[in-house]
């Protein structure tokens, strides 16, 4: 992803202020606090936009590669979970068949 001055942000530096916004309110803390048990840590999100600034002002190959590296961290974490559902490569053989609802079992 290095490359000079052609090189930009995987994101606007105001998607970056966004989402910390977004991850300190009240209803994603909530949300956040039901879904896993605890509170949103929000720094990554304000340290990304101050990386971001960084880099729009004198393009620091420092304020870059952490761009970079918590981009990567973000899509590892992502693809850490397996799919719920397996995914079929064809319909069941009886699938235009009517269903067994009204039959009593």
């Amino acid at each position: 992803m290095a490359g000079g001055g052609t090189w930009r942000p995987p994101r606007s530096c105001e998607d970056y202020w966004w989402e910390w916004k977004h991850c300190r309110g009240l209803r994603h803390a909530f949300h956040h606090y039901y879904a896993h048990g605890e509170l949103p840590t929000c720094d990554r999100w304000r340290d990304d936009y101050e990386a971001c600034r960084a880099w729009e002002k004198g393009r620091s190959a420092a304020a870059q590669e952490a761009l970079c590296k918590s981009e990567r961290a973000r899509v590892t974490e992502k693809q850490k979970y397996a799919p719920v559902w397996k995914f079929r490569k064809s319909p069941p053989p009886d699938w235009y068949l009517p269903l067994d609802e009204d039959k009593p079992k």
